[in-house]
């Protein structure tokens, strides 16, 4: 099994969970590797996303490790994917809805940058500013699925106040019409600038805001998108940095270097024109200031 070309997102994540599944059932990767009929070295290169991996290799693990048959499933879907030369990820589609493989990668980074020109980003929301966007998004869904998105939210937020490992930096650059778009009901809005207030206190969090009087730039076509960047072995990376940008259908990931790269400057030319992360917190104070004295 020699890696092919294409995107290594999908392996990277198949990798990924077949490890903490084996890590869980307390099965060595020597008995994995037996299990398979493989080599160690071969087992190991399968949860480092290495190579492409058959569905019924997958299949394998999965009875071996005691995984449910819906994740069974949701990986074996996974694993015909990691032919794929690029990697468009459809909800819905190939691999279930339910299985967020974003929150997989997310969890496993290292430095998070996002730049976000229309909401507050995931990991830096209130309770309620999630509540209001998910509404804004999905208008005719049920409160009970609305509230369990909203636990998701807050659930993916854990990893920024872990102990082990270490949480992941996380770099963040918001337009300011963001900042002064009233999601309502009344309060929220305050609250969540109270929330980003006291997110960016913490060392590895930055948070910084692009002034409205900058106009088009870089990223104006663009849209939101987040730079993922994992861990490294020594002085090599363990893997590729990746790009995420959501639209309403799904999700495209991108780990090519060209197009890295291009993100890359556009991240620099953002990074160029925001205001320093004192700037940005006097101006959230004196924006929580203003709709304390509307209210």
């Amino acid at each position: 099994m020699d890696a092919e070309p294409g995107s290594t997102v999908p392996r990277r994540q198949l990798g990924r969970y077949l490890r903490r599944l084996r890590e869980q059932a307390g099965v060595t990767v020597k008995a994995a590797a037996a299990e398979l009929e493989c080599s160690i070295q071969k087992l190991w290169r399968i949860e480092k996303g290495a190579v492409p991996v058959r569905g019924a290799d997958v299949k394998v693990l999965c009875q071996r490790y005691g995984a449910s048959e819906e994740m069974t499933q949701a990986l074996v879907a996974l694993a015909k994917e990691t032919k794929a030369k690029g990697w468009w990820h459809s909800y819905g589609d190939v691999v279930p809805r339910w299985f967020e493989v974003y929150v997989g990668m997310e969890a496993a980074a290292s430095r998070l940058r996002m730049y976000e020109p229309s909401l507050v980003p995931g990991l830096l929301q209130s309770r309620d500013y999630a509540d209001a966007a998910i509404r804004a998004d999905q208008p005719g869904m049920g409160d009970e699925e609305r509230r369990r998105r909203v636990d998701l939210r807050r659930e993916r937020q854990e990893l920024l106040a872990r102990s082990f490992p270490e949480p992941p930096a996380l770099e963040a650059i918001v337009c300011e019409t963001v900042l002064r778009r009233d999601p309502g009901p009344p309060g929220v809005m305050a609250r969540q600038l109270a929330y980003l207030q006291k997110a960016g206190e913490q060392p590895h969090i930055s948070i910084r805001i692009l002034p409205l009087a900058i106009g088009l730039h870089r990223a104006s076509v663009a849209g939101a998108f987040t730079i993922l960047e994992f861990p490294s072995e020594g002085n090599e990376r363990r893997e590729p940095p990746t790009v995420y940008s959501e639209s309403l259908t799904g999700a495209i990931y991108l780990d090519k270097s060209q197009e890295i790269e291009a993100y890359e400057e556009v991240w620099v030319s953002l990074a160029a024109s925001a205001l320093s992360e004192g700037d940005s917190a006097a101006m959230i104070a004196s924006l929580i200031k203003e709709l304390n004295r509307s209210d």
